[in-house]
């Protein structure tokens, strides 16, 4: 049953081959069965049975949604009512939200099953889920490998077949990057067309939550139970939600791909390069033309990004000092004593040096030299963007510059870690909807192509990259023994 799609696994509970109850055992016992993956932070199988025992009476009243009984993992960053909710911190490790976040609200209104919690690099802070309280996920093509971050939980547990979907969030390719290490599918939306509520942020402008599957029919079955807009969340965009899955067979004849050329330049991997050309030919077989595009500040994203993400950071992570919730150091001498104990002894290292340099961004004196000069390059990214899509429909490119890299690779350098997003971040800066799918496999690890959009086109996206998907099989491979 781990191999079939979300519609297939539908039919077969609309058909009662099987109940939600067996369906949602069957994927715990996997999930049991391969914990050294590190998938998951939090299972509660209780809990997770007691609803498909409901969806299972919903279906036999003919109430069922597209996801009733269906099992699907939830990023550890999704508040959930009566569950742990920790971010991959230590910070939050005994939080039990009292209420749920929208997504996951959406979710139970749907009938599906909340499998469990999965693993994060802390606060989202992360390429390679090597800075969460819970351990590294190791990455089910080669344990010896990094999932990708921060949805590298999410990631591995759609790629081992633990679950039939899970969600992930975006800060600056962070369901992109795991998805292309993963060898799955994994959209991050427009900004504003999932709302933020209840998701623990990192950097506001910028966070946005999204589907990781195996295939982009998958994923446009779950990002319409994701959208929509939410009142209770200022940066939620009121505009219709399309029917994600009614252009997915659209023809791609005179659809026209942006390449950026700074994209396709040295410090690319010859063997990604490669694989994204030959990606690109099958485009051209179903009727697309390629046209060369210019992003010429593109390389200033990844430094735009670390002035505003961290600056952000700072100040969404200042609610965490132990007076209200969460972790609180055991010995301390007065208040502020308190705080500065808590924060050092609950955030891990990572999370202390993005809020120590967005801190020094948003100083005085500072101000001005590095956030505000960030806020001015984010708009030329965005701008560039603008122009490109004048001549193009969706950009296409490579989503990360190599494959899975191992552990402890880039552990002491953290510039060298930030560079893996390379490709991904500038989407973010805009607020633009963009994909990973699989596109080949590079020495035994699966590689992706990353998809572009226009503001809240993700409609557009998912037919492309389902065309795709038709004429090739990359994302219905798996890693071995799973």
């Amino acid at each position: 049953m781990h191999n079939k799609s979300l519609r297939e696994l539908a039919l077969g509970l609309k058909n009662s081959d099987f109940s939600s109850v067996e369906l949602t055992q069957y994927f715990l016992d996997r999930i049991e069965t391969n914990k050294d993956i590190n998938a998951f932070i939090t299972v509660d199988s209780d809990s997770s049975l007691r609803q498909a025992a409901q969806a299972d009476e919903m279906l036999s009243s003919n109430n069922g949604q597209p996801l009733t009984g269906i099992p699907l993992a939830q990023k550890d960053i999704f508040c959930t009512e009566g569950m742990r909710t920790s971010c991959g911190s230590k910070m939050l490790d005994n939080f039990i939200s009292p209420y749920d976040a929208t997504v996951i609200r959406k979710f139970r209104q749907a009938g599906s099953i909340t499998l469990g919690k999965t693993n994060m690099d802390e606060f989202a802070m992360g390429s390679s889920n090597e800075t969460s309280f819970y351990g590294r996920v190791l990455n089910p093509w080669d344990k010896e490998r990094v999932p990708g971050g921060s949805s590298g939980g999410s990631a591995a547990a759609v790629a081992a077949r633990l679950a039939p979907a899970a969600t992930g969030t975006d800060t600056g390719g962070s369901i992109r990057q795991p998805a292309s290490f993963c060898g799955i599918t994994g959209l991050k939306p427009s900004y504003g067309r999932v709302s933020r509520y209840g998701m623990i942020a990192f950097a506001s402008s910028l966070d946005q939550g999204g589907p990781m599957t195996r295939s982009a029919e998958d994923a446009a079955i779950i990002l319409q139970t994701m959208s929509g807009f939410d009142p209770r969340d200022s940066t939620s965009i009121d505009i219709e939600v399309p029917d994600f899955s009614a252009g997915l067979e659209n023809e791609l004849k005179g659809l026209k791909i942006g390449l950026p050329v700074e994209f396709f330049n040295e410090d690319l991997d010859p063997a990604i390069a490669s694989i994204t050309t030959d990606a690109l030919r099958e485009y051209e077989k179903l009727g697309a033309k390629l046209v060369d595009i210019s992003l010429p500040n593109s390389h200033l994203s990844v430094p735009c990004y670390y002035v505003l993400a961290p600056a952000e950071a700072s100040s969404n992570l200042s609610r965490f000092d132990g007076a209200r919730y969460g972790y609180r150091t055991a010995e301390y001498d007065d208040l502020l004593d308190m705080y500065k104990k808590t924060r050092a002894e609950g955030f891990g290292e990572e999370v202390k040096r993005r809020i120590i340099i967005g801190a020094y961004a948003l100083s005085a004196g500072y101000y001005d030299a590095y956030y505000l000069k960030a806020q001015k390059i984010r708009r030329l990214i965005s701008d560039d963007f603008t122009r490109a899509f004048e001549k193009c429909d969706v950009i296409a490119g490579p989503t990360a510059p190599g494959t899975a890299f191992r552990f402890g690779e880039n552990s002491d350098d953290p510039v060298a870690m930030y560079l893996n997003d390379i490709y991904t971040i500038s989407v973010n800066l805009a607020g633009l909807p963009g994909m990973s799918i699989p596109a080949g496999i590079n020495n035994k690890l699966p590689v992706g192509l990353q998809l572009i959009g226009q503001y809240f086109d993700e409609e557009k996206l998912l037919n492309v990259a389902h065309r795709y998907q038709q004429v090739t099989d990359w994302h219905t491979q798996s890693p071995e023994g799973f």
